[in-house]
């Protein structure tokens, strides 16, 4: 392999704000575009010769044989691009379905690649032929990307952009239906600058009033210094406590605190809404903590029942299935909410919309 912009790089980041930004703060102008929720993944290509690789410079390419033979055929001879792996479930992205991919065994790659074929939405350009494009403005980056993937129809694409604040609004409020993860803003007048957070990221943010149920102790905990590492939390279903995500994101000194706290309300499993699931060795439907997959795979999951009797409020962008996508963030307490009144009804659910749509830009 022989390109202008050649591995291992580290992809362009992005920083949060909150709302869409104003694009006359940010001359010449800002670019607006979806937020895909999948693997970030940069393609290098030369001929027939492909490497996929992720956020963190590590090798993709053998877990997605069916994109590989795809780009192939459908990119430019010679390309570095940045963009996203997906797996879509119908109408919508499904990102645990596209975390399955990543399996070492060969033959669970391959019946997983005609099962849940994955696909990859490109959103910039690093290289083409013998031309490096980092040290170009967003704006002409966007132009000769567009003219070199016209035409895409999948499952390699090119994701769609706007300059309209009020398109990419519509873009925020519509898309999460089909599991999108919120809109990125990007300078026009900005070099592509590798592992730098030059982009801007808008994402839903929401709250949701759950149960502790449990905590794990911090990596660092010891007999003499305990910490608190995350809280397990739950949602009440019909009666039955589901795990439904952990908060984990403390000082040092609130790991203390926290643990102070919540020892009055441990409890053994057996007495545990979660407690048929003690001994289990994989996992299972729910997730429930304890459990082990090849995720966790050498990791302790032991964590500590709590009578589920606390009430905590906690912030977060989205749902995944029946769980938070991600850590939720800890608010406050509510002792003034009835643990067996937080159930699935409290979140809110985003109005369906066809992902075919956000991948046609016709």
């Amino acid at each position: 392999m022989d390109l202008p912009v050649m591995p291992p790089v580290s992809p362009m980041l992005a920083k949060a704000t909150s709302g869409i930004p104003d694009p006359t703060k940010h001359a010449p102008g800002l670019s607006f575009e979806p937020k895909w929720d999948g693997f970030r993944c940069l393609v290098f290509k030369d001929g027939d010769e492909i490497e996929l690789t992720s956020r963190n410079t590590k090798p993709l390419t053998r877990y997605f044989p069916e994109v590989v033979a795809a780009m192939r055929e459908q990119l430019p001879d010679r390309c570095v691009l940045d963009g996203e792996l997906f797996v879509a479930v119908g109408s919508r992205l499904q990102f645990e379905v596209l975390q399955e991919r990543i399996h070492p065994a060969a033959s669970r790659v391959a019946m997983l690649a005609e099962a849940t074929p994955a696909g990859y939405v490109a959103f910039d350009l690093l290289a083409l032929g013998d031309t490096s494009f980092l040290d170009r403005p967003f704006a002409e980056r966007r132009a000769a990307l567009e003219e070199a993937l016209a035409g895409l129809d999948g499952p390699t694409y090119l994701t769609r952009t706007t300059t309209d604040t009020d398109e990419a609004q519509s873009w925020f409020e519509q898309f999460e239906g089909a599991g999108l993860d919120g809109v990125i803003a990007k300078p026009l007048g900005a070099a592509y600058q590798p592992g730098a957070r030059t982009m801007l990221k808008i994402k839903h943010q929401r709250t949701a009033d759950v149960v502790v149920a449990g905590y794990r102790l911090h990596k660092t905990s010891t007999t003499e210094k305990p910490l608190l590492g995350s809280l397990l939390l739950g949602l009440y279903d019909e009666g039955q406590l589901q795990h439904v995500g952990v908060s984990a994101s403390f000082t040092a000194a609130r790991r203390v605190t926290l643990l102070d706290e919540l020892r009055p309300l441990e409890t053994g499993i057996e007495d545990h809404p979660w407690q048929a699931w003690a001994g289990d060795a994989i996992a299972n439907p729910d997730r429930v903590p304890g459990t082990q997959s090849r995720w966790s795979a050498g990791k302790d999951l032991s964590f500590v029942p709590l009578r589920p009797e606390r009430v905590l409020e906690v912030g977060y962008d989205h749902m995944e299935g029946r769980r938070f996508r991600h850590t939720a963030q800890f608010k406050r307490w509510r002792p003034d909410r009835d643990p067996e009144s937080c159930g699935y009804g409290q979140l809110e659910e985003p109005v369906g919309y066809e992902l075919g749509k956000i991948l046609s830009i016709d």
